[in-house]
């Protein structure tokens, strides 16, 4: 199970980006963090080969999230324990992360087979 944002554990820094723009302002080799589900702006993220994680609401969302390269997908923790059997029947390339805000919560996520958890 990946953790990020919890101060016990050293992660890789998420840039958020907006546009193109917000792409080219971020160091080589970034991991791209785009809040806004943008269908145009992750096949950008896929064509140009950029890692990127992105913020889904529905099931529909992270099924296109996985298919246009998606390395994360952020969904609410109720939402990431529906996901994680869906992920693991299709493959999904992309892992999940369900937004915790309490260490007392990776038990729950762990148990329901969540690939990682996004402290708030």
């Amino acid at each position: 199970m990946k953790i990020f944002g919890h101060p016990w554990i050293d992660a890789a820094p998420f840039y958020v980006v907006e546009n193109e723009e917000d792409i080219k302002k971020t160091p080589a080799n970034s991991i791209l963090k785009i809040e806004v589900f943008n269908i145009e702006f992750m096949k950008y993220c896929q064509a140009n080969s950029l890692v990127y994680m992105v913020n889904v609401s529905d099931i529909k969302e992270a099924i296109f999230a996985n298919m246009f390269g998606a390395k994360y997908i952020k969904a609410s923790k109720s939402l990431a324990k529906e996901l994680m059997p869906i992920a693991q029947n299709y493959l999904f390339d992309a892992q999940i992360l369900g937004v915790i805000s309490k260490d007392t919560e990776i038990e729950e996520l762990a148990k329901a087979n969540v690939d990682g958890a996004w402290f708030k």
